[in-house]
This record gives C-alpha cells, structure tokens and sequence, in this order.
C-alpha cells in the first residue's frame, strides 16, 4: 500500500469518526471492547494483541502486532431502554418541586413541601441506532520499536423520553380558549427529557521491546466529548445555576490523560498483560454547569486491566481479563441524589431545607455545596464496577473463530433510579461471537457480534416517599465490521 492510498484512508476514517455520533452504554458507559476482534471475545486482550486498535486496551501489546492499518463501523443498537413507573403519584407529574405559593401559610413548613412524581406507565428511549466507526495504524520504527494513533468512541449515553402527544383541552365553540391544545408534560414535567454524552479518544501510543518476550508501552489521551440535555426544568429550583441546568445545546469540551501498559510471555504459550488509565482531567462543561457538580465538572474516570491469555492446542487461545473502572473518582456520576434531601442544599429566599421537594420559585438559585452544580453536588450515584472478561479463539477452514462472555458489576443502586431514567445502563452480561477471514496475505475481514442481556434496576422515588416505583432498564446488540491492510 502507497503512501498516497494510506494517506487518503486516514483522512476519509478521521472525518468519519468526528461526523459520526457515539452512544455507548455497555460496562456503566464505557465499551466492553473496542477492535472487532477485541469485541469477539467479549473485549478480553490485555495480555493478547492481535490489530492496531489493541492500543485502545494495552499500548504494550502493540510491539507484537505488525504494521497495518485497521478500519471499522459499528451497528449499535441499545433497545430496548426506558423506565417504568407503578404506584399512585401524590402529585401530578409536572407539579413544582418545592411549597406552592398561597396555599402554604408557612413556607418553610414541612407538610407543605410538594411531592415531585414521574407518571405511572412504561415508556421508551428514542434513536435505537447509531453507526460508530474506528480507525487505528501501528508503525514500526525497528525491530524494537512501535508508533501508532488509534482513534475511536470511548462511550457514551443518549436517551430521549418524547413529552407526548399534543391533547385538545377546550372544545367548547363559544369558549375563548376553543381549540386549545396541551402538550403532555413529559418525563419530569418539563417536555421533550433525554441527554447525550459522546466521548472521543484519539490514542498516540508507542510499544519498547525490552528483549523479544517483554514490552512496555505507554499512549498519550487526547480526548473531546460533548454532553446535551433536556427537559430537566423542573429540577432548576435544586440548582445553583438554574440557566446552566438544560436546554437542547451541545456542549463542547477537551482533556488530557495517559495509558501505560506491561505484556509479555511469562512461560510458553502463557503471556500476561497490565495496563493502566489515568483519570482524565476534561474542561467543565460550561453550559451544563448548574447540573454536574463542582461547577460543570465531567471528567473521565481512571481504569485499570489485568490479563492473561493461554494457548490451547495448534491453534486455540484462551484469553480473560479483569477490569476495575473507579465511577468514584467523578462526584458528578457517583454522587447520589440524597445530597438535594439531605440539609446541604438550601432555599435562596428563606433557607429552607430541601426536604421531598425544592424551593418555591422553580428558576430561584438554591443554595448549599450538594445542590446541582455545587462543590458536592448530586448525581447519578453510580458505583466502581468490576468486569471479567473471557474468550476463546481458534481457527478452522483459514478462519480465525471467536466467542466470549463478560460479566459487571451493577454500577446503578436502587435508590438512584430517578436521576438514572436519563442513563439506564443497567446491562451486566455480554455474549459475543466474531470472526477474521484473511483476504490474500495482506489484508483479513473481521467481523463480531454482542448481546448484552437485558437487566433492570427497580428503586423508590425519593421525591415522593417512595409512593411510586421506579424500574429503569436495558439491553443492546451490536454488529461490528472491519478490514485491515498488513504491509
């Protein structure tokens, strides 16, 4: 392959990539794997490289994979994902947080604080497909030596929760209001309710053979990820900055962090892997800065991977991997929602306590370190997972066949279902399947496919005294194609 040919394919994959909208929602929100080869055996490959994308899990291992070049489109497909609420709400949906004004004769009394309540029923996400593509090439300097970019979606959440259809309310002819319409009010009262976070990784690695066995291999993280939400009004009286809080607004930020990586061969047939990502410091989110804590901080957490793999046979490998991802490292996905109820998020007008409810006026400041926005403000209340990983590989009819299974850890708990309505990513057990069909002897087709088993997560409406139910869930699947150039 020319220069010229290698240049133009980088060019139309780097285009690609950044038109292309990213919405994972696998292992919390991060991928479970990331090569098509990678994903057939369920994303396990820390301590077995096989394609320039293995950067993206171990930069060490790219000083045993050759020169290429590797091009992929995902089909990712989280459906169903949505919410379902049972119970009786004390208040309809779209009712304001907080005491109603004229009918509370003492607004900082208790009983007079409303109850917040998301109407009973089941109801899915919109936009159940999204075309994901990834790029990566390995170079080698030497005998010893590697560089390499890899390019691709790290992860992501999109949700969209409709506001409903449009409802004539006065059909009176001679009524001045004849013909008046109403818009259903939505998940949270407030219409149309989703969010979308998509994560960009651009991975410039590069791979030192220590002797012939052994690597060590670091990458520099240069990441952009934008967030959007909508349809969270209601909540602006439990914000610090309640015009920072939503709107249908792209917001646009970078960050810097880095991955380092060890594999090698320990005894024959028998090779391990470690590697290790930073926690990645991203710009804040300036428009969003009255919904994520510490003022619009989103950054990306650290992650760790373990692996072995162990050949079977002429042909066959058996590959695990254990991977911790540390949600508690961001207060803005581990926080739980119990910061806004208990004490520290204050009424501007009257400091009141925020007890089931919110201050009166819905677009008046709140005040206190653990409102939305604040220093320890509320969040998603998500926890560090665990992940294991495990696949087997071997090759048959020129093929190179794979299937594997990974197990998480369940990030959301119960009690975090209401704010989680935005970003159910509920699902624990992946299955996957893939192949490599070598074209010629300079270029191979990869193909894989997952299942990720549908799971539900069901807790109390903490708004409501737990008067209703809230279940969020979700599954997905995903079909991945690629082909790669060995020269």
């Amino acid at each position: 392959m020319n220069f010229r040919i290698r240049k133009s394919l980088l060019a139309v994959a780097v285009s690609g990539l950044l038109a292309a909208p990213l919405a994972h929602a696998t292992n919390g929100y991060f991928m479970h794997g990331y090569s098509t080869k990678n994903k057939g055996l369920a994303g396990a490959g820390a301590a077995f490289s096989q394609d320039a994308m293995a950067a993206a899990v171990n930069p060490a291992g790219m000083a045993f994979v050759e020169k290429r070049l590797d091009l992929g489109l995902q089909i990712f497909a989280p459906s169903p994902r949505g919410y379902t609420v049972t119970g009786t709400p004390p208040v309809p949906v779209g009712t304001p947080l907080g005491p109603v004004p004229g009918l509370c004769p003492d607004p900082t009394s208790v009983p007079c604080q409303t109850a917040f309540s998301v109407n009973p029923g089941s109801v899915e996400s919109e936009n159940d497909i999204f075309l994901i593509p990834h790029f990566a090439y390995n170079h080698l300097l030497n005998d010893r030596t590697t560089m390499g970019i890899a390019i691709y979606g790290n992860g992501g959440m999109n949700t969209e929760y409709k506001s409903g259809s449009a409802t004539l309310v006065d059909a009176n002819p001679s009524s001045p209001n004849f013909g008046t319409y109403q818009v259903l009010p939505g998940v949270y009262g407030a219409g149309t309710a989703g969010v979308n976070l998509e994560q960009m990784f651009f991975n410039f690695n590069t791979a030192y053979k220590l002797n012939p066995k052994h690597a060590l291999g670091g990458s520099l993280l240069v990441v952009g990820q934008r967030f959007r939400a909508q349809g969270l009004e209601q909540f602006s009286g439990l914000s610090l900055d309640p015009s920072n809080l939503s709107g249908n607004v792209n917001s646009t930020v970078w960050g810097f962090g880095a991955k380092l990586g060890y594999q090698g061969e320990v005894a024959k047939g028998v090779r391990v892997g470690i590697s290790y990502q930073s926690k990645i410091s991203m710009d804040e989110f300036d428009e969003y800065k009255g919904l994520f804590a510490e003022g619009g901080d989103f950054d990306i957490p650290s992650t760790y991977t373990l692996g072995a793999s162990f050949d079977v046979g002429k042909t066959g490998v058996i590959v695990a991997d254990y991977q911790r991802i540390n949600y508690t490292d961001i207060k803005s996905l581990s926080n739980p929602i119990s910061k806004l109820t208990g004490g520290g998020c204050l009424d501007a007008l009257n400091n009141t306590i925020l007890v089931n409810g919110g201050p009166a006026l819905p677009f008046e400041p709140a005040v206190g370190a653990t409102c939305l926005g604040g220093p320890d403000g509320a969040g998603f209340g998500w926890e560090d997972i665990g992940i294991f990983k495990l696949g087997y590989q071997w090759t048959a009819a020129n093929i190179d066949w794979r299937v594997g299974y990974s197990h998480s850890d369940q990030p959301i708990p119960e009690s975090e279902t209401l704010f989680n309505i935005l970003a159910p990513a509920t699902v624990q057990d992946h299955v996957t399947a893939g192949l490599t069909w070598p074209i010629g002897t300079s270029q191979e087709f990869n193909l894989s496919f997952m299942y990720a088993l549908e799971e539900k997560v069901k807790g109390p409406n903490p708004f409501d005294g737990g008067a209703t139910q809230i279940e969020i869930e979700m599954s997905q699947w995903d079909l991945q194609a690629g082909w790669a150039w060995m020269f």
